[in-house]
């Protein structure tokens, strides 16, 4: 006993003498200059806003409704077969890029080589970190599109590149809704953004958040212009089978010229409602893609090989019955206009102007009409960030701030709107009615 009190008290001295002898010492290890800046995210935030079970969550693109049963049942297979349970070849499992190569051909009209056109990478996140690592140098410029998708900026900066945004200007319109084709690119303000520094424009088509469809005619322009100062095009299309009525979706390498300064990048969480899955792929001509399978195989390497089997087999099945309108591909969309139509009709009804979307499944919507008083809230937030996190609480209905997909100056042109998701089942869309219907009720 007398020597364990003697060891704790040497113990206590010995702290204090650290304490005494280093009382300012600062820890050396800071994070590096590439991530400065970098470390607030808006789905770390609004996750954790929205986590409690009694909250309608229209917020994450998260779909709540089932994958198709034959993707499901794929992945049981798959991992069933034991060499399917061991690493494959890390630039994607044959067979899946196989059957990339077989949609996509058919898709672009031209040939698509398995192994050197297509790199297939941890989601679309993947495919654009690979794409922005592999080509974007310290200085370059990139041209982002506003409102956009959050990671573009910061994968932008941590290769060490300079984020040059324009954004989509809203062309008024009368009545109680508009359309994402409302929004549009001002083509003497975007060819003013090109110069010799410009490296790469960041084009997402269908558009997150707002849903815009853009038309060739638009397409041709960026075409153009990329063309004209020899630019590259990394296309984010993960969203490129939700298309509705009276839309088309047109790949941007399929113009002129833009095959062989193209990066497509397809997703299968968008495809088949399996986010969880993480998978993605960059699609584009060898000289730009071997550049990303170098990335590839110095980080990540490889994906996991029952899920690229499991794709793989999906993707045949429908590739198999493109011609037919039961194809996944066309009929989630045909699913999915029904649940935007209700969006829209459940915000109209509560007197605000929703933003239609022409793909994707996103809403935006302007919520000023509503005139909610948020003055006892942070002062240091834009009035979205403030009106989701007090609709969150008080109304237990969860979305995302748009201002969160936006640079630094024009978050005041697109601080009064709010992002809505409708891929989810009736069940939640009937929960998110009720606390529409009854917005102008007290609540307990």
């Amino acid at each position: 006993m007398f020597f364990a009190q003697q060891s704790l008290c040497c113990l206590g001295i010995r702290t204090q003498l650290l304490k005494t002898v280093y009382p300012t010492m600062a820890f050396k290890h800071k994070n590096a200059k590439r991530i400065e800046g970098l470390d607030v995210n808006v789905w770390v935030e609004f996750t954790k806003v929205a986590a409690d079970p009694s909250i309608v969550n229209l917020g994450q693109g998260l779909p709540d409704i089932s994958p198709p049963s034959y993707v499901k049942e794929e992945l049981a297979k798959a991992a069933t077969v034991d060499r399917l349970n061991q690493y494959t070849r890390g630039f994607g499992h044959p067979l899946l890029v196989k059957a990339l190569s077989q949609v996509y051909e058919k898709v672009c009209g031209r040939k698509i080589d398995p192994y050197t056109d297509i790199l297939v990478t941890v989601g679309g996140y993947g495919s654009l970190f690979s794409a922005i690592q592999g080509l974007i140098e310290e200085g370059d410029e990139v041209i982002i599109i506003e409102p956009f998708f959050d990671c573009y900026q910061p994968m932008v900066k941590m290769a060490g590149g300079k984020p040059v945004f324009i954004p989509l200007r809203y062309k008024t319109v009368v009545g109680n809704s508009a359309s994402s084709a409302d929004w549009v690119l001002d083509p003497t303000e975007l060819a003013s953004k090109f110069n010799s520094r410009t490296k790469a424009i960041i084009l997402n088509t269908p558009h997150n958040p707002i849903g815009k469809v853009f038309t060739k005619e638009e397409l041709q322009v960026i075409a153009d212009l990329c063309i004209k100062h020899d630019t590259l095009c990394i296309s984010d299309e993960v969203y490129e089978w939700l298309v509705y009525k009276g839309n088309k979706h047109i790949k941007i390498a399929t113009l002129p010229g833009m095959w062989e300064r193209t990066i497509t990048i397809g997703s299968a969480g968008k495809t088949y409602s399996v986010t969880g899955w993480k998978l993605g792929w960059s699609i584009g001509p060898p000289h730009l893609i071997k550049h990303l399978q170098v990335v590839q195989q110095n980080t990540l390497y490889t994906c996991p090989t029952p899920l690229q089997e499991a794709l793989a087999q999906a993707l045949w099945i429908d590739f198999k019955r493109m011609d037919d309108p039961d194809c996944y591909f066309y009929s989630l969309s045909r699913e999915l206009e029904g649940k935007r139509n209700r969006m829209a009709q459940l915000l109209q009804e509560v007197g605000l102007k929703p933003v239609i979307p022409d793909g994707g499944y996103f809403m935006i919507v302007d919520v000023s009409a509503l005139n909610v008083d948020l003055s006892d809230m942070e002062a240091n937030q834009h009035y979205d960030y403030k009106f989701v996190k007090w609709m969150t609480k008080s109304k237990k209905l969860s979305a995302i701030p748009l201002t969160a997909f936006c640079g630094p100056d024009t978050k005041k042109q697109f601080e009064k709107y709010i992002r809505f998701c409708f891929i989810k089942q009736d069940s939640t869309l009937d929960a998110a009615e009720v606390i529409l219907k009854n917005w102008n009720k007290p609540t307990s």
